[in-house]
């Protein structure tokens, strides 16, 4: 892993000033590349996207009754807002995915380092997180209905069990491929097993970790939208089911806008705590 040299290096120490200097330079930036970062380029594909919903509406292109205009989203959204009803529940939402995305996150991050770091612990923990991995999340909510009941536990299960996937696979994949380099040269400088872990271990980790982090944030949202359609109360995904009985499109689709934003936003917060924790990394996209 090449684009590991200079935080591997950065973590080791005083002794190797040298490396840390060359990790500071940074080179000229290739012609074959990207191009430089274009300012709020997040915003131009969503903000098409909006400008053709707004097109095909005012041209008639779009049915009403198959996609209300965004003016009429925005109304309702309005109505929603002025009667308490969407506040209450994208509260409830956001508590079901952050829990279950909490707890996820650290299962799939503790089985990862059990993993990547034990030969037992790989022939333990691997086997059985790969055949969860063949198993859609839409499978087992029959058995864990019967195990869990239909209330908050089964739902916070539902998404624990969707996180935990995709942190465990990407940052396992990422310890097993940090160079065995690295831990020649931590037993060199005399580094322990938590040394070599902090230093080596962690840092090398972390690309695969927040890849997964990626993945994960959205899988909770996707996990939250089916939960939220069994025996649910409250939640957008039990706003949007009663828009359905009713037949309120406009009710619906403000539902699949708040969905759409938020895993817009967490991935974007993701990316940016990722630029921070790997600012020692130099790649194609800096």
């Amino acid at each position: 892993m090449a684009t590991l040299d200079a935080g591997v290096w950065h973590r080791l120490g005083r002794h190797h000033a040298p490396a840390r200097v060359l990790a500071k330079r940074k080179p000229a930036r290739p012609r074959l590349g990207p191009g430089r970062p274009i300012p709020f380029g997040a915003a131009i594909g969503p903000t098409l996207l909006i400008l053709a919903w707004v097109l095909g509406s005012a041209s008639g292109t779009l049915d009403p009754e198959t996609l209300p205009a965004p003016w009429t989203v925005a109304a309702t959204a309005g109505d929603l807002i002025s009667d308490g009803r969407l506040q209450s529940n994208l509260l409830t939402s956001v508590q079901r995915a952050g829990i279950g995305l909490a707890i996820g996150v650290l299962i799939g991050l503790v089985l990862a380092m059990v993993a990547g770091l034990s030969r037992i612990g790989e022939a333990l923990v691997d086997g059985p997180i790969q055949i969860k991995r063949a198993i859609p999340t839409l499978a087992l909510i029959p058995l864990f209905i019967v195990w869990f009941g239909i209330g908050e536990e089964m739902k916070l299960v539902v998404i624990t069990t969707s996180v935990a996937i995709p942190i465990y696979l990407n940052t396992h994949a990422y310890l097993r491929s940090v160079d065995s380099r690295y831990v020649e040269l931590a037993q060199t400088v005399g580094l322990s097993r938590w040394g070599f872990i902090r230093r080596i271990a962690l840092p090398g980790s972390l690309p695969g970790f927040f890849t997964g982090l990626r993945l994960a944030v959205t899988i909770a949202w996707l996990a939250l939208v089916v939960v939220e359609q069994v025996n649910a109360t409250s939640g957008i995904g039990y706003l949007m089911t009663q828009a359905r009985t009713y037949g309120q499109i406009d009710v619906i689709v403000v539902g699949l806008v708040i969905y759409g934003l938020l895993g817009l936003f967490g991935d974007l917060a993701v990316r940016a705590v990722e630029r921070k924790a790997l600012s020692w990394r130099q790649t194609l996209g800096d």
